[in-house]
């Protein structure tokens, strides 16, 4: 998590980078305004009605106070539906909005952030933000407009009282000021434990077969359940701090109405004051400090939406930290002593090799030898600790994400899939692309037999691995028709049968591209240009 910053309520980068949230401010702004002429106006019903009633027997003019008094509430009850309304509309685009920069600092600069902290930031994270739009903003607004709008009003009305609240009110700034940063502290430390907690539960399920075979299954329970009561610790001393607080608050603004209550009605007895102008000064003391109140009250919700922001901006920055912006021209790919290591783990020997337009290499070598590392820093989602990938002199960090794997059609171990139909994966590579062009790819990939129109579920439901893996074979194929020229393909004819695995061989070939292929298979091997060894001999 980052430090703190020392920012305002408001998070400058929330009103720059986020548009909805200027909207719903200035939105915010004149629902409060209204709200706060609404309060006085309601205080001015009520102060005139009983102070008249008090002098006089008849009930005159009582129904036109009481239609009055409905068409306030109503008002009230109004603006605070589509201050609600208007809360979530913003948050659900900002959401969006973080969420897609988010994504894209992840594919213009990867690396630095564990997966498994993304996931928890861009889910539950960025939906802490709920509560930052709908109830602490709208809030905040209110502590500004009622307080200003009835302060004034109650200074016209007696200055003394106003002089009350005027020393008073700055307290419960004060306060809210302490209480924050001892809740903004605690925050920052839950949500470093529940990402911690995610971290692990993500490496542990992603490890679990390893585990299984070497019976260490279940020796891992004791640290998650360790790490998960660490969690609950935090999240219980959060809960803690915000319940206390809300009474210190809720103590302060009580005291602070009743030595208004308790100076006007010594006045009253004496004479001092008018019964209309101490009602109607009574009615709206409670409402200067219940808006500035609620706002302490009310920035539990949001801390949590705070850290998630600030995290997303880190995220962000961390992309326009790159300002290369050097054209990747179509010359050989020139892979020299590169080399990555985790800590004191080698994970990728020193390898060089140079991939002509063209042509065909094959990486080959041991389970773990490196030949995945390798490929995630050739499209640049890995920042290698040594040696260098480039193109006619440039490199991924030497320009954007997008514009270094223009040239690239990667089909992972497990090709990713979204929810819809065969089709609709194939054309992930080109939108535009018929039916008849989706069918000559399939077939290129050894699934002539898949139907357009068979349907693929979650995590690529209603396929075989087999089939998946022949899906993506395709899409990227149907990439090579369109702007790429440069096949990547980890492990591509794992799990098919012998004429599958000759079909794709012979459609790699006959795309014209250049390719890197990781591959066991003999098949694959022999059809190569070159055999590149990665991390000792096969």
């Amino acid at each position: 998590m980052p430090e703190r910053t020392g920012r305002g309520p408001v998070d400058p980068r929330l009103l720059s980078r986020a548009r909805a949230t200027r909207f719903f401010l200035g939105a915010g702004v004149a629902a409060g305004t209204a709200t706060a002429l609404l309060v006085i106006y309601q205080a001015w019903l009520l102060a005139r009605t009983i102070s008249s009633f008090t002098q006089a027997t008849a009930l005159d003019g009582l129904t036109t106070t009481l239609v009055l008094l409905a068409v306030v509430l109503l008002g009230r009850a109004g603006l605070t539906w589509l201050t609600t309304w208007l809360a979530h509309r913003s948050a659900a685009a900002v959401k969006s909005q973080l969420r897609h920069d988010i994504m894209a600092a992840t594919l213009e600069a990867p690396g630095g952030t564990p997966s498994a902290s993304l996931v928890t930031l861009m889910t539950q994270g960025l939906d802490g933000l709920d509560g930052y739009f709908s109830k602490y903003l709208p809030q905040l607004v209110l502590a500004v407009t009622v307080p200003l709008f009835v302060g004034a009003a109650i200074l016209f009305a007696d200055w003394g009282s106003a002089a009350i609240i005027a020393v008073t009110v700055p307290l419960i700034p004060l306060f809210m000021a302490m209480i924050g940063w001892t809740t903004e502290a605690r925050v920052r430390r839950r949500y470093r434990y529940q990402t911690r907690l995610a971290r692990h539960f993500a490496d542990l399920v992603a490890g679990l077969p390893t585990l299984q075979v070497f019976g260490r299954a279940k020796a891992q329970a004791e640290g998650l359940r360790r790490t998960e009561d660490a969690n609950r610790t935090e999240t219980m001393g959060t809960l803690r701090i915000s319940f206390l607080s809300a009474l210190v608050l809720e103590l302060l603004s009580t005291l602070s109405v009743a030595i208004v209550a308790l100076t006007v009605g010594t006045r009253l007895v004496y004479y001092g004051i008018d019964f209309r102008t101490a009602l109607f000064v009574l009615i709206l003391a409670p409402e200067v400090y219940l808006p500035i109140r609620q706002v302490g009250v009310h920035y539990h919700d949001s801390a949590d939406g705070i850290a998630a922001a600030e995290a997303a901006f880190v995220e962000i920055d961390r992309m326009q930290a790159r300002t290369g912006t050097a054209a990747v021209g179509t010359g050989p790919i020139v892979v020299e002593e590169l080399t990555h290591s985790y800590g004191d783990v080698v994970a990728l020997p020193p390898t060089s090799f140079v991939l002509a337009p063209g042509e065909v290499v094959a990486l080959s070598g041991p389970s773990g030898g490196g030949k995945s590392t390798l490929l995630s820093a050739l499209l640049g989602f890995l920042t290698p600790t040594g040696g260098s990938v480039t193109v006619d002199g440039v490199g991924p960090a030497d320009t954007t994400g997008r514009t270094w794997r223009r040239r690239f059609a990667y089909v992972p171990q497990t090709p990713g899939l979204i929810a819809g139909t065969v089709a609709d994966n194939v054309r992930l590579a080109d939108p535009q692309a018929g039916d008849d062009e989706v069918r000559e790819v399939l077939a290129a990939a050894g699934a002539p037999e898949l139907e357009l129109d068979h349907l693929v579920g979650d995590e690529a439901e209603g396929l075989s691995a087999g089939e998946r893996r022949r899906v993506g074979i395709a899409r990227a194929l149907l990439r090579i028709r369109r702007d790429a020229d440069v096949l990547v393909l980890d492990e591509p004819t794992a799990g098919l049968d012998a004429d599958s695995e000759a079909i794709v061989v012979e459609s790699v070939r006959a795309s014209g591209a250049s390719a890197i292929v990781v591959s066991h298979r003999p098949a694959v091997l022999a059809a190569a240009d070159r055999v590149v060894q990665v991390g000792g001999d096969a």
